[in-house]
Formats: C-alpha cells, structure tokens, sequence
C-alpha cells in the first residue's frame, strides 16, 4: 500500500529530511502589510525579523485554506492509495479544520491532530515514515501516533515577551514586567496549547544552558532515540555548539536534529528563541 505523508509548514522539518522522505510540506501564511506571503516560499522567519526591526508591525499567520489542500490530495490519491497528514494543534488554527474537509473531498486522507506545533509534529511526522515504509497501514500508524503524541515533550525558552505581546497572546503589562525583571520564561506544550512553565532569570545564555540541564534531568524518562534542537536566530554558532555539546552531555540521544524555527513560532515568539523536542518513555 502506497502512503503519502504530507504535513503543515508549522512542522519546521528540515529540508533535507522533507526531501528525503518525500514529505509534502504545506505552506500556511503570514500577513504582513495588508500583503499574504506562504511560509518558507515567499517569507522567511528573518525576513519576520528584518522587519520588525526596522519598525515594521508584526503580521499574522493564515491557515492553510480548503483549496490549497484539495489540489493537492486530489493531486496524490492519483498515485497513493492514502494520505496521512500532520497538523499544529486545532487549539491553535484552522488547520485541522480545513484539512479535514478537504481529506472528505479527497477521499481516503486521514488527518492527525498533532496536539503540538514545531518540531513536536515531526517527531510524529518521521515516525509515519518509518511505519509506512515498514507496510503499516493508515489505521496502524494513525492509532499509534495518537497515542504516541502523549509522550512529546515540546518546550522552548525565550528571550523576550515583545513578539507574543504584538500578537495579542500576552499582555502589555506582562511583558513589560518580565522584561524589567529580565525573566526568560519557559512555554511547554500541555494538551495541544501552549503554557508558561519554570521562569528563568538572567541573559539567554545562561537561561538555555540551565534550561536544557532541567529539560534532561530525568534522563530515566527519556526515550533517548531521537530529539530535535530547534531554535530561532540571534544566537552565535559558537553558543550554539556549546549548547548542542550539553544536550549530547546530558543525554546522549541516539539522533540529535538540528532544525531552524519557521515563520509561525518566530512570528509569536522572536528571535533568541531555542527549545529540545524529545519522547518520554
């Protein structure tokens, strides 16, 4: 049986992996100036940040609509006799919604609810393949991956609230007292939504080194076959190789991803951002 495995550009699966394993990647969009630009096609995260400092307004991200999915999985279930397709959590767009309705259109698309965003979904995302390269069926891997995506362990840290306070998901007051305080707090992923977890103090830096030192700490947990590092620009490569080393100190995975955030989790959460993407046992 031939499975097509496609996925929304929220995903953040690295290019050479999406081409590797053949996964279709669809585009959301970002909204800047009145102006609809598809996500790692027309825009990139930098250019997000590029503009914001230039004094430019922070735009806002679009789901990937009906007729965008249709063409497509009508365009694959000429060749495939299924497609499995990975969304952000529905908590956070519309996504899963019109997948949904253009997988019925379709015929024979089943869509997943990844419950997460980043590179949470292609952890769930590189295990379709490996299932469906192995002969599992649509039902297998989709029951096992709703189940399996229980076990992410999703979070990120981040330099500055100002992103997240333009795009009306805190509030001025807030940001403005973290940022006085110089906190950096830690957002995980609980139930398909984002939550503030510990708050750190002091100079990104430091913060992702103990940060990562407290992610990894229950090394018993840890499924220590794959992790994905992802992270968002403004960090120096020398910064990142240290922080890199640590993950492989702390927990040495058997695959460590690196991977660079895309529009969506930049356009909420800036640059200076970086986050460690496991399962738990």
């Amino acid at each position: 049986m031939k499975i097509k495995i496609t996925a929304d550009s929220t995903c953040d699966l690295p290019a050479s992996l999406a081409e590797k394993y053949d996964v279709h990647i669809f585009p959301l969009y970002v909204v800047m100036d009145g102006v609809a630009r598809r996500d790692g096609v027309e825009i990139t995260a930098q250019d997000i940040f590029d503009h914001v400092s230039a004094g430019g307004r922070l735009g806002n991200t679009a789901a990937v609509n009906v007729g965008d999915y249709l063409e497509k999985f009508r365009e694959f279930r000429k060749e495939y006799d299924a497609v499995i397709h990975f969304t952000i959590s529905q908590s956070m767009s519309a996504c899963f919604q019109n997948a949904n309705i253009a997988g019925e259109d379709a015929g024979n698309v089943y869509v997943v609810d990844s419950k997460n965003l980043s590179v949470g979904i292609s952890m769930l995302v590189l295990d379709a393949c490996g299932m469906a390269a192995a002969g599992k069926s649509p039902e297998e891997i989709v029951q096992t991956l709703e189940e399996k995506r229980n076990k992410l362990d999703m979070s990120f840290v981040i330099d500055t609230l100002d992103y997240l306070r333009a795009g009306g998901r805190c509030s001025p007051l807030v940001a403005l007292g973290a940022n006085l305080l110089n906190l950096k707090p830690c957002v995980e992923l609980r139930d398909g939504a984002m939550d503030v977890g510990k708050k750190y103090r002091g100079a990104i830096e430091k913060v992702v080194l103990k940060y990562l030192a407290d992610r990894l700490a229950d090394t018993q947990s840890i499924d220590s076959g794959r992790a994905f590092f992802v992270k968002s620009s403004g960090f120096s490569p020398e910064f990142l190789e240290e922080a890199r080393a640590e993950v492989r100190r702390l927990c040495p995975f058997d695959q460590l991803i690196d991977a660079d955030a895309g529009c969506t989790i930049s356009n909420h959460c800036g640059p200076r951002t970086l986050g460690i993407v496991f399962y738990r046992k």
